[in-house]
């Protein structure tokens, strides 16, 4: 005998609710990287891929680029606590980093 569960229509969260509930409960921040005079570009994008987990080379490349050029560049937008703690690791690697709300 199969076990069916069946949820009625009017139990179910909708996705967006999801999203806005969880956008309240954990507000997102931003991660600015700042460009700089002391480190050379691979260095850069190479603490870019130690540091945040998801991030591809091209991706890593083109967030040194933008900070480069214009000064700085958003690495990642996450919660509050995994924005701290990316913007730790790149500042470990002697790179200027910080957060702000998004």
């Amino acid at each position: 005998m199969q076990n069916k569960r069946t949820i009625l229509p009017h139990l179910q969260t909708r996705p967006e609710e999801i999203t806005r509930q969880r956008t309240q409960l954990l507000p997102p921040y931003k991660v600015i990287l700042f460009d700089d005079d002391y480190n050379e570009m691979n260095e850069v994008v190479r603490a870019l891929l130690r540091s945040v987990n998801n991030l591809s080379r091209p991706a890593a490349e083109h967030i040194m680029l933008t900070a480069h050029l214009t000064g700085s560049a958003v690495v990642i937008v996450c919660p509050k606590e995994a924005a701290e703690y990316y913007q730790e690791r790149l500042v470990s690697y002697g790179l200027m980093a910080t957060i702000e709300p998004d």
